[in-house]
């Protein structure tokens, strides 16, 4: 059964996006704009994604860790507004099964897919990640080595409210829809790899239907600045963010998420 939404206020949200433009002399540009909206708060989550305890690359884990104080934060101040809370650290559901927030999930009814989906488009990212994308010179046999046995410990989990999945695209889909849930906000790494392309990723949630967005202050990229095109970190994630805007979903600020009440 649906949520009731009779008690749940909005969120307002400034939605950033970049559109391809022709100026008066034919001259093509990328332009950037942004929308004020409103999202009902009961029928938006927040998808914490692969904030693990660990990473195979040094610098990854050093960038979750300083993440994670106001990326928790943050989902704490979504939580109180009426959002629901995924925790998605991918290969460690082990840890979890007894976890009153994972069985929640697993409680839920599969609903079908829609059918026909569209194919999505394949267009490069704008940095080659292609050597696994970290900056701290690890050897290449440690290059995609599971090491993360669990979510971050600085992230909360409230086991009365939030729920906790693996890579489960279709079970997530399927606990939105029978939530009510239309609008899902994306917290967490790697922007370019796993908040992309997992099965809960923004192109397949997209894909499904569901109005997407990337917290672009919340998230990091696995880049190594020695690798085209030659940027700093800061910079290759920025240029995801950009292409995130460009071709797949709006970027928001947590501090342009605001509540607001009925």
């Amino acid at each position: 059964m649906n949520r009731s939404k009779s008690n749940t206020g909005k969120i307002g949200l400034s939605l950033h996006t970049q559109k391809l433009a022709v100026r008066p002399d034919n001259r093509r540009v990328w332009e950037k704009s942004s929308e004020t909206v409103q999202w009902s708060a009961s029928e938006t989550a927040l998808l914490i994604s692969d904030m693990w305890d660990r990473h195979w690359s040094r610098g990854a884990t050093i960038r979750s860790a300083d993440m994670a104080p106001a990326l928790d934060a943050f989902v704490t101040r979504c939580r109180n507004a009426g959002i629901t809370i995924v925790h998605a650290p991918s290969d460690t559901m082990d840890f979890y099964a007894e976890s009153p927030a994972r069985l929640r999930l697993l409680a839920t009814e599969w609903v079908p897919v829609p059918e026909h989906l569209e194919k999505l488009p394949s267009i490069p990212l704008p940095i080659d990640d292609s050597d696994g994308g970290s900056d701290t010179g690890e050897p290449e046999a440690e290059v995609n080595k599971k090491v993360w046995t669990r979510q971050h410990s600085g992230i909360g989990i409230d086991e009365t409210r939030d729920i906790v999945a693996g890579d489960e695209g279709h079970l997530i889909y399927s606990y939105f829809q029978k939530q009510g849930i239309r609008y899902l906000l994306y917290v967490g790494v790697h922007a370019n790899m796993c908040i992309l392309n997992r099965t809960f990723g923004i192109k397949r949630m997209s894909k499904l239907g569901i109005s997407c967005a990337l917290v672009r202050d919340l998230t990091d990229a696995m880049y190594n600045p020695a690798r085209s095109p030659y940027v700093s970190h800061e910079e290759g994630t920025q240029l995801v963010v950009d292409y995130v805007e460009k071709f797949w979903c709006s970027s928001v600020s947590c501090n342009e998420i605001i509540p607001i009440s009925n």
